[in-house]
C-alpha cells in the first residue's frame, strides 16, 4: 500500500514539474504579429515569412511571429498606423500608400533613373541612416527596401514618344501620379493591388509599375507593351517597422538578434527584386508582350520633362522645415555612387 502511495506521489510530482516547466516556457514565449501587404504567393511575402522564421529560430523559440500577408490584418494604407496603434506588432507596406507622410525617405521614389532593386534598396537605407527623419519617430524602424526600375506599361498600343502619353489613362499612386502629370497623361489613383481589376474593368489602359508586378500581380496578363524609359525610372520604397513599446519591452539579446537578421535581409530583398524583375519580364513576354526602348534624344526629352518634379519636391521639403536641396543632392549622389 505504501509503495503504491509513494509511486502515485512520484508520478504527481513529475506531472507538476513538467507542468511548471511547460508553463514557464510558455510564459517566456514572446508572441508577435506581422502585417504584410504583399500577397501570399509573392516572393517578397515569402522572404518576409522567412525573416519571421529566422527570428524564431535564432531566438530558439522565445519569439513566435504570426505572419499575415495580403493586407489581411491591416489594409496597405493603414499598415503604419496599425503598428502605432498595436493592431499589429510589425508592419510592411509602401511609403507611397500614404503620400506626403514620409517625405525624407520618399525622396528616393522620385524619377531619378534607377537600374536595379539592389541599388534602390541601398539608397533608401542610406537616406534613413544619414538624416534619421522624425517621420518615423512613432515606430522602431527595422529597415527599408525598394523595387527595381518602374516602367510605363500600356494596353492596346505603345508609348513610343513623349507625345503618346496623352492617349492613355494610367493607374497611379503617389510619385507615379506626379510623373504621369508631368509627362502629359491622364490618370486614376489605385494601388498595385487594385491594378489588375482596374484594367479588367476598363478604368485604365496604362500603369507605371516595376517589371516584377507583371508576374507577382499578374499584370503581364492585361498589358501589351512596356516602354523602358530608364532615364526617368522611379522606385517605390517599402518600410518594415515595429511598434515602439513592443520593441522597448524586448530583452536586449533578442533586439540584437533582430538587428542582425535585419542587416542580412536588406540585401536579400534588393536582390530578390532583381530576380523577380526577370521573372516578370519572362511572364510578360510569354503572354505576347513587347518592349519599346527610347533612343538617347528621346530619353533626354523625358528626363527634362520630369525635372520640375524634382525641383518642386525640394520646395515641398523646405516647406516642412527640411533642407530639401541637401536631401535631394545626397540622394542623387548616393544613387550615382552605387550605379
Amino acid at each position: 500500500m505504501k509503495k503504491g502511495c509513494f509511486a502515485l506521489m512520484a508520478v504527481l510530482m513529475v506531472l507538476v514539474f513538467v507542468g511548471l516547466v511547460t508553463f514557464e516556457a510558455q510564459a517566456q514565449t514572446i508572441k508577435l504579429t506581422y502585417s504584410c501587404f504583399f500577397p501570399e504567393r509573392h516572393t517578397q511575402a515569402k522572404l518576409t515569412r522567412a525573416w519571421c522564421k529566422e527570428v524564431e529560430d535564432r531566438t530558439k523559440g522565445r519569439v513566435k511571429i504570426q505572419f499575415s500577408p495580403g493586407g489581411s490584418l491591416t489594409k496597405p494604407p493603414q499598415c503604419y498606423d496599425g503598428v502605432v496603434s498595436k493592431a499589429s506588432d510589425f508592419g510592411l507596406s509602401v511609403l507611397g500608400f500614404t503620400p506626403g507622410r514620409f517625405p525624407v525617405v520618399d525622396t528616393v521614389g522620385l524619377p531619378l533613373g534607377y537600374t536595379s532593386g539592389r541599388i534602390a534598396t541601398g539608397v533608401a537605407n542610406e537616406i534613413h541612416r544619414r538624416f534619421k527623419p522624425k517621420e518615423f519617430n512613432d515606430t522602431e524602424v527595422m529597415y527599408f527596401f525598394a523595387h527595381g526600375p518602374g516602367f510605363i506599361h500600356t494596353k492596346g498600343k505603345p508609348v513610343k514618344k513623349l507625345e503618346d502619353m496623352k492617349n492613355f489613362k494610367f493607374r497611379v499612386q503617389a510619385n507615379t501620379e506626379l510623373i504621369v502629370k508631368q509627362l502629359g497623361g491622364k490618370y486614376k489613383r489605385g494601388t498595385i493591388n487594385d491594378a489588375y481589376e482596374m484594367f479588367k474593368k476598363g478604368e485604365v489602359d496604362g500603369s507605371l509599375h516595376p517589371l516584377e508586378a507583371n508576374y507577382g500581380f499578374k499584370m503581364g496578363e492585361v498589358v501589351n507593351y512596356i516602354t523602358a524609359a530608364y532615364s526617368v525610372a522611379y522606385t517605390a520604397v517599402q518600410f518594415v517597422v515595429m511598434n515602439k513599446d513592443k520593441w522597448k519591452a524586448l530583452p536586449e539579446d533578442i533586439k540584437m538578434i533582430i538587428r542582425e537578421v535585419n542587416n542580412e535581409w536588406i540585401p536579400q530583398h534588393g536582390e530578390a527584386w532583381d530576380t523577380i524583375d526577370e521573372e516578370g519580364m519572362r511572364y510578360f513576354l510569354d503572354h505576347g508582350g513587347r518592349v519599346i526602348g527610347l533612343d538617347s534624344n528621346e530619353a533626354a526629352r523625358w528626363k527634362m520633362a520630369v525635372a520640375p518634379i524634382i525641383d518642386d519636391y525640394a520646395k515641398i521639403l523646405n516647406e516642412k522645415g527640411l533642407n530639401g536641396q541637401e536631401i535631394i543632392d545626397f540622394t542623387i549622389k548616393t544613387l550615382n555612387s552605387m550605379q
